[in-house]
């Protein structure tokens, strides 16, 4: 996969979008409904291999289930990556329905119920603990249930990265231990008898610069290292969280991933493995991996006239797809990649605005762009659906039938 315009990464034939190689209009009639979310497997493998080979070797590759936690994505992630994390007990049950071994699969989150943690000790996937709270209920179950649990600390950064889409360290945060704070909850937890493997580092996600995604890993190893220093922690266990952003719109510039990893590799030859030569370092991808993969997919029901624009009515929206109508996060909204499936190579194009059946302006899916001259029951199709889409919509609103999957 290189780092062409997503739209292009989906072959077609005929002028018809293929996922999967399916030709769009079969693939409608295979699901037997509109809309409905598709995932192209091919595409998924590809951007794994190439994360791979940018990354060092000795680095392993985990997976963010929140990003798209469809139960075939995950059965085909987990032959491809080393380790799921997950941020629910029904992401934790789904990911062990896998062949994923549970020492592979860490449970990270503010807000663990006792019940979720529980579970958590009793599969044996590794907590990565949030707060004083947790730590305590963590030894607690521990010592209910017999069994030695597996942990590791989030710690909140002295620091963030500017330019992420969120920050998720540096100043007041509902996640992890605030890094002053850290040495005494690891020294208590050492003497626990849990098994206490190290550190979940994690600033900030969906960036773009790879200098800035380079300094914080080097501020997040700084971090590992001095904190294993002060208490004597047998670093085994180091997820540098990920981060990596993707190129929603037409003036984003691709990640320079190669950078990453050449920075990833002398960080640890430099400062990892001289000192913890056993520890997993893991960079923890979620979007990176699956957001280019997948492809929204929604018909036209109407073509309507008003004071001089066209208006597309689709029978999908921001109940599926509230990221693609820009109530997911964007300050200034702007377009994700449309396309008219079943007519990708038009003899005409026109001005249009993409709009959902829901009842509020909100429901929007492309202002004013340039598509082929369509009709109902012509094909759109939204791009960008791999990550954030279902799961993260409101499906419940206006009571309308949620989405089919499929991955082909």
């Amino acid at each position: 996969m290189t780092d062409r315009p997503t739209i292009d990464l989906f072959d077609r034939r005929d002028g018809e979008l293929l996922v999967g190689g399916v030709p769009a209009g079969r693939l409608a009639e295979r699901v037997g409904t509109t809309p409905f979310f598709a995932y192209d497997r091919a595409l998924l493998t590809a951007r794994i291999s190439r994360v791979r080979s940018a990354l060092p070797a000795d680095v392993e590759l985990g997976y963010a289930v929140k990003a798209n936690p469809m139960p075939a994505v995950l059965h085909h992630l987990s032959r491809l990556v080393d380790g799921f994390d997950v941020a629910s007990a029904t992401e934790m049950r789904e990911a062990l329905n896998t062949p994923m071994p549970a020492e592979r699969v860490s449970f990270a989150g503010p807000g663990k119920t006792p019940a979720e943690l529980a579970q958590a000790v009793a599969a044996g996937v590794v907590v990565e603990i949030e707060s004083v709270t947790e730590a305590e209920r963590v030894v607690a179950q521990g010592d209910r249930q017999g069994v030695t649990p597996r942990v590791a600390l989030r710690v909140n950064p002295d620091f963030s990265v500017a330019a992420s889409g969120m920050r998720m360290g540096g100043g007041p945060q509902q996640f992890g231990v605030d890094a002053e704070s850290a040495p005494d909850l690891l020294r208590w937890l050492a003497g626990t008898g849990v098994d206490l493997l190290g550190l979940h580092v994690f600033a900030g996600s969906q960036n773009l610069r790879a200098d800035l995604l380079c300094e914080a890993q080097r501020r997040t190893v700084d971090l590992a290292v001095r904190l294993a220093g002060e208490t004597s922690l047998d670093l085994r266990y180091l997820n540098i969280g990920g981060g990596f952003g993707v190129p929603y719109f037409a003036r984003d510039r691709p990640l320079d991933l190669t950078a990453v990893g050449d920075n990833l590799a002398r960080l640890l030859a430099d400062e990892v493995r001289p000192r913890f030569p056993a520890a997993r370092v893991v960079v923890e991808l979620g979007r990176y991996l699956v957001s280019e993969c997948g492809v929204y997919v929604t018909r036209v029901l109407d073509r309507k006239q008003s004071r001089g624009k066209t208006f597309l009515v689709v029978d999908g929206g921001l109940h599926h797809q509230l990221a693609a109508s820009g109530n997911f996060g964007q300050v200034i909204r702007r377009d994700y990649p449309l396309a008219l499936a079943n007519r990708m190579d038009p003899d005409s194009s026109e001005t249009v605005t993409v709009v959902g059946c829901l009842c509020t302006p909100l429901d929007l899916l492309g202002a004013d762009v340039t598509l082929p001259v369509a009709v109902p029951g012509d094909l759109v199709a939204v791009f960008h659906a791999g990550a954030y889409g279902l799961t993260a919509s409101p499906t419940a609103f206006l009571s309308h039938p949620p989405p089919p999957e499929v991955l082909l």
